[in-house]
């Protein structure tokens, strides 16, 4: 066969070869074949060496003229392919312009009441000039119980349904705190009056219902100072049921009551209009228990190293599910403990919506 004819046959062969090539690799395979080391067209090439001086005037420039036409074929070829590869993966993941976006995690997102209402509550405690203060979940009896003058083996211990823990290492005992009042004990031994510190966080007693569960939050408030008054502890309590509520005013009610802490003890009462299963507060003529308070006891300050003599001060406590039931209209306390999605959905707060008092706590 003469070297012409051999010339057209691989033309032919390897341009017909690279049209029918159908993605990249299939293409390199055919440049691999033609133009590699022992390619058809290398090998070609190769016998240039064996002919004759004449001869190689004339094969030479005809063998190199079909690699440099071959290798045109493969970049033609492979540019096709890469745009088809291209217009391919576009349509994929084409995205519809026109379409609204998906919501981001911050407008899916919920903030749990309790979060909230804890939020509210320290935002409107902060605006009066009050600090926030915070203790451990595992108290020591002695925290718990005798330094707010609980005696041993007062009945009151009792009244608290306390889970107690196994004694730490040195015998002490343990209790899973019944209230944040330890941590009034834990600010006056460490921190020298004028005090006035709020005090959110998890307390827990053993008991289930509709309106109580093992574990729950509690709000306590506490002010040592000179020269405090039960009348500064009805001015801060009434603003701040102004302020949480977002009424113009309340009407509250001081009850007698009994705290082993303070001395004189009271409930408060708020002013408030049932109509069926809504509370409003600050209109109408019934009344709801809010909360407890109360003249800290002498004998609570001088277990803190305090001379009642030179210093008083008010606390009270409250229950911060409840408030947000009473604010947000939920009637079970155990939904909150569920981890309902549905019900977080309906009742829970955008997270970046952060109560403030001068742009609407609940806005």
């Amino acid at each position: 066969m003469s070297l012409d004819q051999t010339i057209d046959d691989l033309r032919r062969d390897l341009s017909a070869a690279i049209a029918s090539a159908a993605d990249q690799g299939a293409l390199e395979a055919v440049r691999v074949a033609a133009l590699g080391k022992k390619g058809s067209v290398s090998a070609l090439l190769a016998t240039l060496g064996t002919m004759q001086p004449e001869a190689r005037k004339t094969a030479g420039p005809a063998i190199n003229g079909l690699k440099a036409e071959i290798a045109s074929l493969l970049e033609s070829r492979g540019a096709e392919l890469r745009e088809k590869a291209l217009a391919a993966r576009l349509a994929a993941e084409r995205v519809d312009l026109t379409l609204p976006l998906p919501p981001p995690p911050s407008a899916t997102g919920r903030i749990h009441p309790v979060s909230q209402v804890i939020d509210e509550i320290t935002a409107i405690f902060s605006d009066m000039g009050f600090s926030i203060a915070e203790g451990p979940d595992i108290e020591t009896d002695y925290y718990n119980f005798t330094a707010l003058n609980f005696p041993e083996g007062h009945p009151a211990r009792e009244m608290h349904d306390t889970f107690f823990m196994p004694p730490a290492a040195d015998g002490e005992k343990r209790v899973l705190r019944t209230h944040t009042s330890p941590v009034q004990i834990h600010t006056m031994e460490t921190v020298t009056p004028p005090i006035r510190v709020v005090i959110p966080g998890r307390t827990y007693r053993n008991d289930s219902d509709q309106t109580h569960t093992p574990m729950f939050h509690q709000l306590e408030g506490l002010v040592i100072d000179r020269s405090s008054h039960i009348g500064q502890l009805r001015w801060v309590l009434e603003e701040f049921l102004k302020a949480f509520f977002e009424v113009e005013s309340v009407v509250t009610r001081f009850r007698p009551s009994f705290f082993p802490f303070t001395e004189p003890s009271m409930e408060v009462d708020v002013r408030c209009d049932r109509r069926g299963n809504e509370i409003r507060i600050g209109e109408g003529n019934d009344w709801l228990e809010i909360l407890g308070c109360g003249m800290v006891h002498p004998n609570v300050l001088r277990n803190c190293r305090l001379d009642p003599d030179v210093y008083q001060g008010f606390a009270w406590g409250m229950g911060i599910d409840r408030l947000a039931m009473l604010k947000y209209g939920m009637s079970d306390l155990r939904a909150f403990f569920e981890a309902d999605k549905r019900w977080l959905d309906h009742y829970g707060f955008r997270p970046l919506d952060l109560p403030t008092l001068f742009g609407g706590l609940s806005a």
